[in-house]
């Protein structure tokens, strides 16, 4: 990784450091009023959740939340299913996840933030949530064995990333063959170039970093996802947007040796 990947890394870590500490501080010292949340406008954050799923969880992991949608919302989780979120943060997604998946099924959560696993652990504590785990790690290498999830999602963190390629790469990797991702991200309209998503907003900011269309979609392609569908939900800034995005990681077709062979009579049928 080169210096200037290692400071845009530490640049997004110390911010989400900073978010984490400052909702722990504010829990503990005003904890009859809640947490009070990390201040992003209105295309950021808790408010993108229903008030439903909200209210399901602690205050302190609404109040950290940083996304810029609601993946769990779209991910059609289903009763028993693995579910990976990465760039988990204080656990809002891997929490509303848990949920879904029941406990027959589990969520996991991956960051590379110390203070936003301390929260995230702390939330699932006080939610009762068993069938969570939340992982210290970076989504360019996720700690997980290949093929052990059934469902990847992410919420305005993929556009955060040094190494995109690397990112979707892993997802590929961890998820089983026929294992999906439901993700919400931000993506640039094709015709901005790498400059122009800059002057829109800082890399911390979710906005700098973020690829085009075209480049998502070739992205995912190049990692091997097939089904791939990206749709806009909201602006965020000028030519860029709030997405949803859907793929899957395709089953391997049977070969003719798979095949059963054919019935030659009533001996070898019976």
């Amino acid at each position: 990784m080169t210096d200037q990947h290692s400071e845009l890394r530490e640049t997004v870590r110390a911010r989400y450091a900073e978010a984490a500490n400052m909702v722990a501080e504010g829990g503990a010292a005003n904890d009859c009023c809640g947490s009070p949340s990390v201040e992003v406008d209105s295309n950021f954050g808790a408010s993108l959740y229903r008030a439903a799923d909200r209210d399901q969880l602690p205050i302190a992991a609404t109040a950290a939340s940083l996304g810029c949608g609601n993946p769990t919302a779209v991910a059609e989780l289903r009763e028993g299913e693995r579910v990976l979120d990465l760039g988990s943060g204080g656990g809002i997604d891997v929490l509303l996840s848990a949920r879904r998946v029941g406990p027959t099924g589990k969520a996991y959560g991956v960051d590379m933030t110390d203070e936003m696993l301390a929260l995230a652990r702390e939330n699932a504590a006080k939610a009762d949530a068993a069938n969570v785990e939340f992982l210290k790690g970076t989504i360019e290498a996720i700690p997980l064995p290949a093929n052990s999830i059934d469902v990847v999602i992410s919420n305005c963190v993929i556009n955060l990333s040094v190494d995109k390629s690397a990112v979707f790469a892993e997802m590929a990797r961890v998820l089983v063959p026929g294992g999906r991702i439901g993700i919400s991200d931000v993506i640039a309209d094709d015709a901005l170039s790498a400059q122009q998503r800059a002057e829109r907003g800082d890399y911390v900011g979710c906005i700098a970093g973020a690829l085009s269309f075209a480049e998502y979609r070739a992205g995912l392609a190049a990692a091997g996802f097939t089904e791939i569908e990206i749709t806009a939900t909201h602006s965020v800034a000028d030519g860029m947007h709030s997405a949803i995005v859907k793929a899957v990681k395709p089953a391997p077709q049977p070969t003719v040796e798979d095949a059963p062979a054919p019935c030659c009579g009533p001996t070898c049928c019976s």
